[in-house]
């Protein structure tokens, strides 16, 4: 249960969430970050990595599929 106000997020944070919530029942898996963001009318990924990180500053951390920017592609670290 996570611990954040709901209005302490944006409309585009709670359709992202909603949409990974929908995604994750609908196909078994986290969303892509190119799914996720054609699901909420995002075309740029940057623009869905900065909400993702958003979120994650308070606390809410939303599952995408592939590559992680914060991990090293090639060992995983």
């Amino acid at each position: 249960m996570s611990t954040i106000a709901p209005h302490a997020l944006t409309d585009r944070q709670h359709r992202i969430v909603a949409c990974a919530r929908e995604w994750i029942a609908e196909h078994g898996e986290a969303p892509s970050v190119r799914e996720l963001g054609a699901a909420v009318g995002l075309t740029s990924t940057s623009s869905v990595a900065y909400h993702l990180r958003r979120l994650r500053e308070r606390g809410l951390v939303v599952q995408t599929r592939g590559r992680h920017g914060d991990r090293c592609p090639h060992c995983g670290q």
